[in-house]
């Protein structure tokens, strides 16, 4: 086990993806036929292999009695990093203060330039944390703002992000710069176009996300950030729904600033986040929890946490090797498969059902929502699980107004059936 672990870091800090040959924590009878078959296998081929995910299905621990389909709040972690986890707690216990600052905290630099290689950064911008609120707080309160100083938003931005930037609005006295955004859509440009109207000569910040938790719409970070850079104004990006969801490198985004919750789609412990942020912002940036040198260009300032779980931290690594297994691409290749043939197939039960989520790939993905004339959405997700025990979550925000639907690698074609037969059922009574 030692020696195929030791292999999937060296081919992280190659920059390579393992095989699936050196995937550990399977072992069914037939999963090395099932390995050998997908290797020959394009991205999308293999999405429709149930065969296959019904195998990857068998290293989580998801409850048989719930349909599990809002893994865009929490993903599970796989048994490999549950089982991580659970094996350095009880090593950290044996005596805390030592097997925690000791031992387990000379992990966090292997981790740092793992997880660097991962998302295409330099391990000298990244910062590990508890989650996206807490890393795009960090950078939202602060960077060095100004009264009167012009920040754009969205109504659809999460709310801990608004909140943070409003409470500076309050403190400092900057100006939000609030944009209309018309959701869902198929056109690049109408999502680009209402962030450029809004620059003025006082803009210093556009703050995007990424993917819109509300419904699943993908912004155009790139193309938005370019235009941004060309009149000096930054741009801080919320990943909370995109890392290790759709395969990306954070540089390619064009941001200054990034944020994610690693327990979402890289399925780490519950409680892992991650910063990231160009090494020239880093010193002018203020660390939410006090540092002895604030103006550091340190990245490492953001991480004074004081006493905090080593063993969820170092057990991230579990987690990334999880990810490397299944490989970027054929992950998210499945996730849009499952959202295609639920979504396809909601729609021709009745003129009734609206999809409020794009379908184009590079709009959208595993997040969508369903809608039905005549429900809140609130409504639509406590019926879905008083009646089949579909787990899904409710969300009306200006013009979304159903229930989002994530499904995730162990999902299944007949948990999706289930969830098609409570919205049939909601359309006959």
């Amino acid at each position: 086990m030692n020696s195929r672990r030791s292999f999937i870091r060296k081919a992280a800090a190659l920059g390579t993806t393992p095989i699936l040959s050196s995937f550990i924590n399977l072992s069914e009878p037939r999963l090395q036929e099932i390995r050998q078959e997908a290797l020959k296998k394009s991205p999308e081929e293999l999405a429709a292999d149930e065969d296959f995910w019904a195998q990857i299905k068998q290293s989580y621990t998801v409850s048989p009695q719930i349909i599990n389909l809002n893994n865009g709040g929490v993903s599970p972690s796989s048994k490999p990093v549950q089982e991580s986890l659970e094996r350095l707690n009880h090593y950290a216990n044996e005596c805390p203060s030592y097997y925690m600052w000791g031992i387990m905290d000379q992990g966090r630099e292997p981790l740092r330039e793992n997880i660097a290689q991962y998302a295409g950064v330099s391990p000298e911008e990244i910062a590990f944390n508890r989650n996206t609120t807490e890393a795009l707080d960090t950078i939202i309160l602060g960077m060095p703002l100004e009264k009167g100083d012009e920040v754009i938003v969205c109504e659809y931005d999460y709310p801990n992000m608004l909140n943070a930037w409003q409470q500076r609005e309050m403190r400092d006295g900057i100006v939000l710069k609030w944009i209309d955004l018309k959701l869902p859509s198929e056109d690049k440009e109408t999502l680009i176009k209402p962030y450029l109207e809004a620059i003025g000569p006082k803009t210093k910040v556009i703050h995007l996300t990424h993917m819109i938790n509300y419904n699943g719409q993908i912004l155009p970070i790139k193309e938005i950030a370019e235009a941004a850079h060309k009149k000096g104004i930054e741009v801080v990006c919320d990943g909370a729904h995109t890392f290790a969801h759709i395969d990306f490198k954070i540089p390619e985004l064009g941001c200054d600033y990034f944020g994610t919750s690693l327990h979402k789609w890289l399925g780490a412990p519950i409680g892992s986040g991650l910063l990231w942020m160009k090494k020239e912002k880093i010193a002018n940036v203020y660390p939410l929890l006090p540092n002895p040198e604030p103006k550091s260009d340190n990245i490492r300032k953001f991480e004074n946490l004081g006493t905090r779980s080593f063993m969820i931290e170092q057990a991230i690594g579990e987690a990334l090797n999880f990810q490397y297994a299944m490989g970027n691409k054929r992950k998210e290749a499945r996730l849009r498969y499952l959202r295609n043939y639920w979504a396809e197939n909601a729609k021709k039960l009745s003129g009734r059902i609206s999809i409020q989520t794009p379908f184009k790939d590079d709009l959208s993905c595993a997040l969508a929502v369903v809608g039905i004339d005549g429900y809140k959405g609130g409504e639509i997700a406590k019926t879905l699980f008083s009646k089949f025990k579909v787990h899904t979550t409710g969300r009306v925000k200006v013009d979304i107004n159903g229930t989002r639907v994530t499904p995730h690698v162990y999902t299944s074609l007949r948990d999706l059936d289930r969830l098609l037969t409570g919205l049939d059922y909601m359309l006959k009574i």
